[in-house]
């Protein structure tokens, strides 16, 4: 079990542009193999992330499953036989296998992109609002 301190946290926020990171947390294990080496688990984290439309803090919690075969070298015809529950194969480089990084990028990719509060923001119209104000008719609706 991986557990961040305050600091990686800190620094895993200002990296992913995140205004917090109360809680990153993962859970893997580490498998050799003939191929390589299989990683599998979880990342659980929580914090918050800025809304897209008004920079207001918006909640999350991502939980990601992680697994990843690292290989040491690729098959002479460059074909890999894989079961369907792989995900990712990624070359073994050097005999250090950051597991941080590992569950700091699989965070990532649990993260929204788009984070934004539910209901309206001043200033900011929904895209269906957009698409009936571009509508010629438009102008004869009055509220």
């Amino acid at each position: 079990m991986l557990e961040a301190n305050e600091a990686e946290r800190a620094a895993l926020a200002a990296r992913f542009m995140l205004l917090s990171l109360d809680r990153l947390t993962a859970a893997l294990e580490v498998t050799r193999e003939a191929a390589g080496i299989r990683i599998t688990g979880q990342v659980h984290g929580a914090g918050a992330q800025p809304c897209v439309a008004s920079a207001e803090p918006v909640p999350f919690l991502v939980t990601e499953r992680i697994a990843l075969f690292l290989t040491e070298a690729a098959q002479d015809d460059g074909e890999m036989e894989l079961s369907s529950a792989d995900l990712d194969v990624d070359p073994l480089d050097g005999d250090i296998i950051d597991l941080g990084e590992i569950a700091a990028q699989a965070f990532a990719l649990g993260l929204d992109p788009y984070p934004r509060l539910p209901g309206n923001v001043a200033g900011v119209i929904s895209e269906d609002d957009a698409v009936a104000l571009r509508s010629p008719f438009a102008v004869l609706k009055k509220p």
